[in-house]
């Protein structure tokens, strides 16, 4: 059951009414005010104000402002006289009732009414906007067409013009030949016209045909023709393939200085040389025998082959770099360590040309760390592996799961891929 309003207020003039309620509190969110030219109505619960209008009022020039927790309704009469008083005299419960119905039914058909007209300016809103953007668009075509034809009208100027140059060019040439068989044609008339160079005459003696001497003297003696020749360039091989502006020399060559000692490098020193054949004394037979041994799933043979590799030569990256993957195989983690570091102490200095085995190298070193559950030491590993090749994938991919591993968001250390 609502409370009832009365302690509000109000006074009028001769063409003006105002009313004010107060809200007792209560958020000016928390309000439904419904006004006609009969009624007035503020509720915000648990209040309710209403009031039954003395006489008609115009509800389209009325006005209700709230400010301050109050509701001031300034309202414009009909006929301009002074009330007698605010409400309406001897209205009973049915009457008021019959107002009441009447208001909403007007403040509802004020609104659908109000709804249709959003809707109609709406729609014409539209209509002119789209006609707007037709006008434009259309605009812009007769642009694009009057370009084109200042264009097409320009080529076509261009092109007469060259066709009356050529034409014109075409006529004085003919007109120049005419001239020149016309004055040829005077000089034979005239008898002007002498051969320069008469028809060779029979050599008695040997029988051949010869010129006069007077048309040889006047026979221009051209040159020989060129003979063909091919000119053949060499070029200084260079084994890394970048230019020399991008190069790091001095590196490159401290590289291939290591490479080289690595090659003529053999340990004399190893008994075992003695029982072997010629060709198995040799570290890259030794090498290619451990790969083929690790293709097949013989780890540790593999991881003989290579002993022996690495004992007959001690610089060779390489060796070290698949006896790391050997020792993966086997679960000899602390020896994988030790060799993918000893592989990246020979892969030193840093160039192009060893940057797939530096890769290897720290994905290697960085598994083993992993499978030791020391995954901050790998993650460095990965991550020095993605500053030589930053679009793996796969090392991408690893990186990521032991990043997650090290924040605590996945448990299992067998998500990380073996590599």
């Amino acid at each position: 059951m609502p409370l009832i309003v009365k302690d509000f207020s109000w006074t009028q003039t001769q063409s003006l009414v105002y009313i004010s309620v107060p809200l007792k509190g209560v958020k000016v969110g928390k309000r439904d005010i419904l006004a006609t030219d009969e009624y007035v109505k503020v509720n915000f619960s648990p209040f309710l104000f209403e009031v039954f209008l003395f006489e008609p009022v115009d509800d389209d020039k009325s006005v209700a402002r709230i400010s301050k927790g109050v509701v001031v309704f300034t309202l414009h009469k009909k006929e301009e006289r002074m009330w007698e008083q605010l409400t309406l005299k001897d209205a009973d419960l049915e009457k008021m009732k019959v107002i009441r119905d009447r208001a909403v039914i007007k403040v509802q058909e004020k609104c659908n009414e109000g709804l249709k007209t959003k809707a109609v300016k709406k729609q014409e809103e539209s209509k002119y906007a789209l006609h707007t953007v037709m006008k434009m668009e259309e605009e812009e075509r007769a642009r694009i067409e009057k370009i084109k034809a200042e264009e097409r009208n320009r080529a076509t100027a261009e092109l007469e013009a060259w066709k009356l140059k050529q034409k014109q060019e075409a006529q004085e040439q003919e007109t120049q030949r005419m001239h020149q068989m016309k004055r040829l044609e005077e000089e034979k008339k005239n008898g002007q016209f002498i051969q320069t160079c008469p028809a060779p005459q029979k050599h008695k003696g040997t029988g051949k045909y010869q010129q006069t001497d007077s048309c040889k003297k006047k026979q221009v003696v051209l040159p020989a023709p060129r003979s063909l020749g091919t000119i053949k360039i060499q070029f200084t091989p260079r084994i890394f393939p970048t230019a020399l502006r991008e190069s790091r020399i001095a590196e490159e060559e401290e590289w291939l200085k290591k490479q080289a000692e690595a090659r003529c490098a053999v340990s004399e020193d190893v008994p075992e040389l003695k029982d072997l054949k010629e060709e198995e004394r040799n570290s890259d037979w030794l090498k290619e025998k451990g790969n083929k041994l690790f293709a097949t799933g013989n780890y540790l043979a593999a991881v003989n082959a290579y002993n022996l590799a690495i004992r007959l030569n001690r610089n060779i990256p390489s060796l070290y770099l698949n006896r790391a993957a050997c020792h993966l195989k086997l679960r000899n983690l602390h020896k994988a360590i030790e060799d993918s570091s000893r592989a990246l102490d020979l892969l030193t200095p840093a160039v192009a040309d060893n940057a797939d085995s530096r890769m290897k190298a720290h994905v290697r070193r960085g598994t083993a760390f992993c499978e030791l559950e020391l995954y901050v030491e790998g993650l460095q590993d990965y991550q020095a592996a993605l500053k030589i090749d930053p679009q793996n994938k796969a090392v991408l991919s690893d990186a990521e799961k032991i990043r997650q591993i090290i924040q605590g968001s996945q448990s299992n250390p067998s998500d990380v891929d073996k590599i």
